[in-house]
């Protein structure tokens, strides 16, 4: 068996030579979502074993449900790049990752799903990984990747328990911040982003980075409309969730 650590679910093998030691001997404590963003599943498969692609992740799910292992779960599988989560940049040595397959235009298909959370479930509990370190990719890299997209189902996932999850609550308006505006909310907005733990110096300016953070924020937790703009829906959706956060 090529694998020593792995799921209990029953999968395929298929080892990609993409992967190399966790820095450090760092323990697994996140688990990372992505979309192949492929219409071919046998293509993206492929892509993550090929060694000049220099992209794998953990694992694999094709459409139909099947999972495939490509990295032992002890190994650094290279599928987050260039990312940041509360302060930490080697993100590949921390997580694990699962490539779903998906086209990203597409809605992910209910055995596909089933499949995932079973998936999803396995890995957090054999590496306690909390539920707020459930991410996607473009949780990650804000503005650099927007996997695993608008169409993805988190809610469904965390009430599965495989997630962090607070309905965003109906807007009535109310103040609104956006590319250009400064001063202290922009501090505290930044602040409450910071705190969950995306990539959002605390400048007092709502610059570009800023604005690429909101919109990750969106993707994942208001994907109804993902403009940028942080709207009282987006504020209160992001005040909930660090409430929900263990106080260290």
């Amino acid at each position: 068996m090529p694998f020593e650590a792995k799921t209990n679910c029953p999968c395929e093998d298929k080892p990609s030579p993409n992967f190399g030691e966790r820095k450090d001997g760092r323990k697994v404590d996140m688990l990372l979502l992505h979309y192949t963003g492929m219409e071919d599943d046998a293509q993206a498969l492929d892509w993550l074993c090929n060694p000049e692609s220099e992209v794998s992740a953990h694992y694999f799910l094709h459409r139909d449900g099947t999972i495939v292992q490509l990295v032992d779960e002890s190994k650094r599988a290279w599928h987050a790049g260039d990312a940041y989560w509360k302060g930490e940049t080697d993100i590949n040595s921390c997580s694990i990752g699962i490539e779903i397959a998906n086209a990203g235009h597409e809605e992910f298909g209910e055995k596909q799903l089933d499949i995932l959370h079973m998936l999803c479930m396995d890995i957090i509990a054999r590496n306690e990984i909390p539920n707020y370190r459930v991410l996607g990719h473009s949780d990650v890299s804000p503005g650099r990747k927007v996997d695993p997209g608008v169409k993805f189902p988190w809610k469904q996932l965390a009430a599965a328990g495989a997630g962090h999850w607070a309905d965003p609550e109906v807007s009535g308006g109310g103040r609104f911040f956006q590319l250009g505006d400064e001063g202290q909310p922009i501090q505290a907005l930044q602040s409450m982003l910071a705190i969950y733990g995306y990539n959002a110096p605390i400048t007092g300016v709502f610059d570009e980075q800023t604005e690429k953070v909101v919109r990750a924020f969106q993707l994942h937790f208001r994907p109804e409309l993902v403009d940028g703009v942080a709207d009282t829906t987006t504020i209160s959706t992001l005040y909930k969730l660090n409430a929900g956060l263990p106080q260290l």
